[in-house]
């Protein structure tokens, strides 16, 4: 299928879109409008009816959107069909969750290979993923065709942790540590910083409050 240019804000939302088609597909759901959709995932429906839209016509006025049909289109464009072999650089506590957690609920994703530098835990398998010491990065990583990897080293470790990574052959990082790390124009690096957005939540809650708090006065 042809590549389609979207922003990045609409790129973010189709995997939303696809989890509650899912969920409507099971229940034997055969239509649903945008404004369902929107009550589901909290879009608003003229930013849903805008994001399809860039995929042309894909559904009718007065109808809605078909399930089935709207399922099977986004399961391509998302790649559900293919399973992507990821690697976990980093093995403390962050890291074991994730290796626990594996991507369950996706039917696309896997950890297939974990990394670290603990002598105690390289050379094991931890919840069915093998573990490597750092030195063999490389050449698991080109023989198991992986060139996305998830970064979940100490902060002060990130920046050496990522060269080496990139230098491995990897073009996608999904970064958990607080460190932005610097990386080649042909590497995308997605931040996830757990504190940032634990305390940005905090901030609204408190604006939230203090404003209700000065409108009862």
């Amino acid at each position: 299928m042809e590549k389609i240019k979207i922003p990045k804000a609409t790129a973010k939302r189709l995997p939303l879109y696809y989890r509650y088609l899912i969920i409507l597909n099971e229940e034997g759901k055969e239509k649903v409008s945008s404004t369902e959709l929107s009550e589901a995932v909290q879009v608003d429906s003229a930013s849903i009816r805008r994001d399809f839209s860039y995929f042309g016509a894909l559904g009718k006025r007065g109808y809605g959107y078909d399930v089935k049909s709207l399922l099977s289109f986004f399961k391509k464009i998302l790649n559900q069909d293919t399973l992507t072999n990821v690697a976990l650089v980093g093995v403390g506590n962050l890291g074991r969750a994730l290796l626990n957690y594996n991507f369950k609920r996706s039917n696309n994703i896997r950890i297939s290979c974990a990394f670290d530098i603990n002598q105690d835990i390289t050379g094991r398998i931890l919840s069915g993923v093998p573990v490597y010491d750092m030195s063999e990065l490389k050449q698991q990583l080109s023989d198991q065709q992986i060139s996305i990897a998830i970064l979940t080293v100490p902060s002060e470790q990130a920046q050496a942790t990522a060269n080496q990574m990139f230098e491995a052959g990897i073009k996608g990082v999904m970064n958990f540590t607080p460190i932005r790390i610097s990386a080649p124009s042909t590497v995308r690096v997605q931040n996830v910083d757990l504190a940032t957005e634990l305390q940005t939540l905090i901030y609204f809650l408190e604006s939230d409050e203090a404003a209700k708090e000065s409108n009862e006065e």
